[in-house]
């Protein structure tokens, strides 16, 4: 029984569970993720994990809400279980021996993002993180990754909440300025992830970004995430 034992709305379109599953919970890293189905008739839908609890034996996942799976996923409640929740799946994050990272998340991708900059503060590792957003009421896990990050900068679109811009604009002034990143991992929208890896590239930074965006069926056969 995975049943869920939280629920939160961080923004109109975005969701939180936190759901029972002590073995998940226990073996997952940073980057990997879960498949899994709200009921029977469900699709099958790979999201990866946002966050664990070992000691508590749970596991969070954070989804936008854009579909039918993750309508009917969206419709359950604290005490309902989930069908199917299958993981830990994939490769985590390659994070060991990294001694200063500078984290880029864009919007829903930035829950992905979070539990990177959580392990590597956890390894010792300085953690500056940038997150943008379109707006303030989009802006989530900002008290999270500010507990995490020895600096943490928010941008919007629109400037209704931290700076004004794209997450380039700090990035670049930063490594401008005399940062030596060992890394930037970037996670959230493709093109997002394109200019960040365009930004890094004139000063040579190794740059990581996030194949979520074009994963589809999660298992590598439709052939969708399939990169050199």
């Amino acid at each position: 029984m995975f049943t869920i034992v939280e629920r939160s709305e961080l923004n109109p379109t975005v969701t939180k569970l936190v759901v029972k599953a002590p073995l998940i919970a226990k073996k997952a890293q940073p980057g990997q993720f879960v498949i899994l189905r709200a009921c029977a008739d469900s699709e099958r839908i790979p999201l990866t994990i946002a966050d664990q609890d070992p000691a508590a034996g749970t596991v969070t996942v954070i989804f936008q809400v854009v579909g039918a799976g993750t309508m009917q996923l969206n419709g359950l409640a604290v005490g309902d279980a989930l069908h199917d929740f299958v993981g830990p799946l994939g490769r985590p994050t390659e994070l060991e021996g990294l001694k200063k990272v500078a984290v880029v998340g864009g919007g829903v991708g930035c829950a992905i993002a979070y539990p990177v900059a959580k392990k590597l503060h956890e390894m010792g590792c300085v953690v500056h993180t940038i997150a943008g957003f379109r707006s303030q009421d989009l802006v989530i896990l900002e008290d999270e990754f500010k507990a995490v990050s020895d600096r943490f900068i928010l941008m919007t679109d629109d400037g209704s909440r931290g700076e004004k811009g794209v997450v380039t604009k700090p990035l670049e002034e930063l490594i401008a300025a005399g940062e030596g990143y060992d890394e930037v991992i970037a996670i959230g929208p493709l093109v997002m992830m394109k200019f960040v890896s365009l930004t890094t590239k004139k000063y040579n930074v190794k740059t990581i970004v996030s194949m979520n965006p074009i994963m589809i069926d999660g298992t590598g056969m439709c052939g969708g995430c399939r990169l050199t």
